[in-house]
């Protein structure tokens, strides 16, 4: 009975070393230095972001039509405005400002700092875990109206929505758990095959309506009983439009992949130009297709389909170009159509899923708002593969209902874009650039709020993941407070010195709050110290000043300086955390030289609680009694542990 046992528990091991295995492609977080990728022309790349960008075509015309009605043309004109003159303008900046693939969010990062800019980036976080969870379920749900539609398929499978969504998330787990490589020749074959047949699709729909003038007569019929006049239907229009915002997204990709696009042989890596240069290129053509596509798109499913077949249990919904491709063109190009229409929407779930595994690494471990096991691909695939799941079920997988859902992650995002962009014009005192900018803004904010009152499906899943991902980052952030939490040592050379004159006897180091820094406050702080700890008079000494930089900050590069101050040897450094850092520099110390310091703190009087909360949120706290519990953390045998001795 015994062997049994011994090979479930080697099964289990490894499983899990399998299952936390490191991800070697993971990209380095916004102030790292930008791994090398292997690099594309920028229209392949726009092939890779028009996976998501694109298929939303697959489900947009219907959606659009099922919002306005007879108006939907027109509100789609509105939409394709504001792309061209709004979210273009601003991600073409926003291209400038983070060239190695940041994006937005990293922009409002660097332009708020403290925590205030922490808990801003969880909050957009979870708009992006909105946005990219219903990317998810809503393109595997479309997905599937294109199987079960298709006149090709067996009756069974026409109640079986959301089993087959679940299977097609399913398969998309199986594939990044495997591994998943970014594949720009597929995403060119079918970006480039679904806009083909698209525009055969659109090509086949104008010609209906030139040979049938009654189509537009009917159109007209029906938008002058909604609306008296053209004044009116502007009105109700820019009123709808906000309901087909999911036409917008993409653009936050189109950055993000930025180290993908081939630049120029004289780019420099902090500033590369040519790839500045091409990625707006990507931008300004992507959205100026889509543009072409959703116009064109919008004004034949609105003319050529009834308006029935647009609700729930019609043919056309969900899949409008899709009904046109079968109703005109026959069977055999409609299934070809549904077959190229699947792929790309699965595909889009890659898109989306490879966005999640990157943005969980480049913030919260950074952050010390994440366990370790956040670094690695596989188990964050199967926690959003799960997420995914209870998704398609809330929403039964039905593509209009996660709508909202997803208009509201990307509309949030947009605007935090834009009002990034705003923030950065300010501080560079262009004022008619920020006027535009903050016009601009205002649009979105218009157009956000509208969406989450008509649709407030969406603000509830954001703050759902808003919520979760807060309270996890908080309790990781306190859980993980007595790491080291240093990246590097830099000691100049001086402090060198000093130390290495130390290391000739027994290494003690004071621990000093900087006052006033003269030679009286370190001739009161050393007298207390010699007399409360009986260190000898002729005992050298050298003094530790750490300033605390960024409290928000979790692990940081501590360069060390050091000052003499009249016969005082002073090692000053600034960090993120008092303690942490002063434990980093002791082992440090100790393995330099290959002697144990011992550190020197006063008692803390006070609140031991509130101590706490000044650790965590301010970097200081109860010194002496947080840095012996790093050290007792980073150095499991207490023979080579650095003292920490507490007088007073």
């Amino acid at each position: 009975m015994a062997k049994p046992m011994v090979s479930r528990k080697r099964l289990s091991k490894r499983f899990m070393r399998w299952l936390l295995e490191e991800n070697r492609r993971q990209k380095p977080g916004p102030y790292r230095k930008e791994e090398p990728h292997h690099q594309h022309p920028w229209w392949q790349v726009m092939c890779l972001t028009g996976v998501d960008y694109f298929s939303t075509l697959g489900y947009q015309p219907g959606i659009a039509a099922l919002a306005a009605g007879a108006l939907s043309p027109i509100a789609t004109l509105i939409l394709v405005l504001l792309t061209l003159f709004g979210a273009l303008p601003i991600y073409r900046r926003i291209a400038g400002k983070s060239p190695h693939g940041e994006g937005s969010i990293a922009m409002l990062e660097h332009l708020l700092s403290w925590w205030q800019g922490k808990i801003l980036v969880l909050c957009l976080l979870g708009f992006v875990a909105t946005d990219f969870i219903i990317t998810i379920t809503l393109s595997a749900a479309d997905a599937t109206a294109h199987i079960i539609e298709n006149p090709l398929t067996p009756d069974f499978f026409h109640s079986q929505e959301i089993g087959i969504t679940l299977l097609l998330i399913t398969l998309l787990g199986v594939v990044f758990l495997r591994g998943f490589k970014e594949a720009i020749g597929i995403a060119v074959f079918l970006v480039g095959a679904y806009l083909l047949l698209n525009l055969v699709v659109i090509g086949v729909g104008g010609y209906q309506i030139l040979i049938n003038p009654s189509a537009i007569a009917n159109w007209q019929t029906a938008l002058f009983a909604q609306n008296a006049n053209p004044l009116s239907m502007l009105g109700a229009a820019m009123l709808l439009f906000p309901r087909l915002a999911l036409g917008l997204s993409g653009f936050e990709t189109g950055v993000t992949v930025m180290p993908l696009v081939q630049g120029s042989s004289s780019d420099s890596p902090d500033y590369p130009r040519g790839r500045i240069r091409n990625t707006r290129k990507l931008l300004t053509s992507a959205a100026l297709i889509m543009s072409f596509f959703l116009l064109t798109s919008s004004l034949i499913t609105t003319l050529l389909i009834p308006a029935a077949e647009f609700a729930a249990g019609g043919k056309a919904n969900g899949r409008a170009l899709a009904y046109l491709a079968h109703q005109y063109l026959g069977n055999t190009f409609g299934t070809i159509y549904d077959l190229s229409t699947i792929s790309i929407l699965w595909f889009a779930g890659a898109s989306a899923m490879a966005g999640l595994l990157n943005i969980v690494p480049r913030y919260l471990p950074r952050y010390g708002m994440a366990p370790d096991w956040a670094r690695v691909a596989r188990p964050l695939v199967l926690v959003y593969t799960a997420i995914a799941f209870i998704v398609t079920i809330i929403f039964r997988a039905n593509v209009e209902a996660q709508g909202g859902a997803y208009a509201t992650g990307v509309l949030v995002l947009i605007t935090s874009a834009a009002f990034a962009v705003t923030l950065s014009l300010h501080h560079q005192r262009l004022h008619r650039g920020t006027f535009i900018s903050a016009i601009i803004t205002l649009v979105f904010i218009y157009t956000t709020v509208v969406n989450i009152i008509e649709r407030p499906e969406g603000i509830r899943i954001a703050a759902f993941f808003i919520s979760s991902i807060i309270i996890t980052s908080l309790i990781s952030r306190v859980w993980r407070s007595t790491e080291l939490r240093v990246e590097r040592i830099e000691i100049d050379d001086r402090a060198r010195e000093f130390i290495a004159e130390e290391s000739q006897g027994a290494i003690r180091i004071i621990a000093n709050r900087l006052n006033a820094g003269d030679v009286a406050e370190y001739t009161a702080k050393e007298t207390e110290v010699r007399e409360d700890n009986h260190i000898p008079a002729h005992d050298p000494v050298l003094f530790l000043e750490i300033m605390v930089s960024d409290a928000s900050e979790f692990a940081d590069v501590i360069k060390v300086k050091g000052i003499q101050v009249g016969d005082y040897r002073i090692l000053r450094a600034e960090s993120a955390a008092v303690p942490n850092a002063i434990a980093a520099l002791l082992l440090h110390i100790r393995d330099q030289t290959g002697k144990i310091p011992h550190a020197y703190f006063g008692w803390a009087e006070g609140n031991p609680i509130q101590y706490l909360l000044r650790f965590i949120l301010f970097g200081e706290g109860d010194i002496a009694v947080v840095t012996r519990e790093v050290l007792r953390r980073a150095e499991k045998n207490p023979q080579r542990r650095p003292g920490v001795h507490v007088g007073g």
